[in-house]
């Protein structure tokens, strides 16, 4: 791990905004990740954020998801989703759109790896956690039934990739 990922950096993170905070200055050359400190979507941008160093370079700017101001979706992000990142005057949603995007337009450690079919592993991995994660978050919201079948398969599907794998994994370590 190199020295930038191991640091810890302490932050004063921000209060969540509501509905009667004022929307920050659009487009002003600030770098912002909109996001809520409970969504795991939101979360793993944030995580990459900071594993690269970061804090400085991108402001949070956390949002209340039970009560979201509606400058939110009027202005900023019309899908009203998080996270979304305000960056070289444009607008892009979907965390694993957005963890690339960090990883590929910032500087600090790579999350990926370097060898193709490492980074290729890593990609799968990454879209397995979008099925796990949001049949997770489904089978909270009383949907279970819909998920299990989808979760199941795919969760078989990567577990016996994973094990066909994992000798390529620590090669190199």
């Amino acid at each position: 791990m190199s020295a930038a990922a191991a640091a810890t950096v302490l932050e004063n993170l921000p209060p969540s905004l509501d509905s009667t905070a004022e929307q920050p200055p659009l487009f002003d050359g600030t770098t912002r990740l909109y996001t809520a400190y409970i969504c795991p979507y939101a979360q793993r941008v944030w995580i990459t954020r900071n594993f690269k160093g970061l804090q400085n370079e991108i402001k949070l700017v956390p949002l209340n998801l039970q009560d979201r101001p509606a400058w939110y979706k009027e202005k900023v992000y019309p899908p009203n989703k998080v996270p979304a990142l305000e960056h070289n005057g444009k607008i892009t949603g979907e965390s694993l759109d957005l963890v690339k995007y960090l990883d590929a337009n910032f500087e600090g450690p790579s999350i990926t790896p370097d060898d193709p079919a490492k980074k290729q592993f890593a990609d799968e991995l990454l879209s397995y956690s979008d099925t796990f994660v949001g049949s997770v978050f489904s089978s909270f919201k009383g949907d279970v039934a819909n998920e299990v079948g989808e979760f199941c398969s795919a969760s078989i599907w990567y577990r016996s990739y994973i094990l066909l794998n994992i000798k390529n994994l620590l090669v190199g370590l």
